[in-house]
């Protein structure tokens, strides 16, 4: 099932809770690929339902050009989310997930999380995947999220997050999964030519 407006996705996922089920979550910027599906697979096999979201979301880009060649391979997308047993895919528009360019920026107490790796390189990224990920969760509320140890880093934000929201989420992180020539399984490695693959 592909829902684009939260209010149809959560008037499913409402009936689905009514009928007990077990809700599992994995955001994700989409183009797929084998890692993401493995977090499908746990999902599926631990859940009753299983929702991904694909969502390219503008807050957490730094750098303007890097938002607009960020790789979006929808059809794809949808293919190997069906063949991979996921029930629900949320694909919202930008105006769904930030309703109002008027709101606040949110501020959220990371501590040392930002100052560090990744965080002292790309200024503000990891507000932006908090406003993105709080808001996915309000509006999925599930059982279950899960998210790929390669982005160990993020993962660490989105835990201390869940703490300073205070929702009933459990956090599963999955191992990395790896190409022939051990580069993690990344959206970003379809851009890289030959030798900065050798270099990542």
């Amino acid at each position: 099932r592909l829902f684009k407006k939260l209010t149809d996705l959560q008037r499913f996922l409402g009936n689905e809770r009514a009928k007990g089920s077990q809700i599992g979550f994995v955001p994700t910027m989409g183009a797929l690929h084998p890692g993401h599906l493995s977090l499908i697979q746990q999902s599926t096999e631990q859940n009753a339902c299983t929702v991904c979201s694909i969502f390219v979301n503008p807050t957490q880009f730094n750098d303007p050009k890097d938002f607009e060649k960020y790789p979006v391979t929808i059809e794809k997308d949808i293919d190997l989310l069906e063949k991979a047993g996921c029930h629900v895919l949320f694909l919202p528009a930008v105006e769904e997930i930030y309703p109002s360019v008027t709101q606040p920026v949110k501020h959220y107490d990371l501590g040392f999380l930002e100052t560090v790796l990744e965080g002292s390189y790309r200024k503000g990224h990891f507000r932006g995947v908090c406003m993105v990920v709080h808001r996915l969760l309000d509006i999925v509320q599930p059982h279950n999220l899960y998210l790929g140890q390669k982005d160990y880093q993020q993962c660490m934000v989105i835990k201390k997050l869940i703490e300073l929201i205070n929702v009933p989420v459990n956090v599963t992180i999955c191992p990395t999964l790896r190409e022939a020539d051990g580069l993690a399984m990344s959206s970003r490695n379809m851009r890289l030519n030959e030798d900065e693959r050798k270099k990542a």
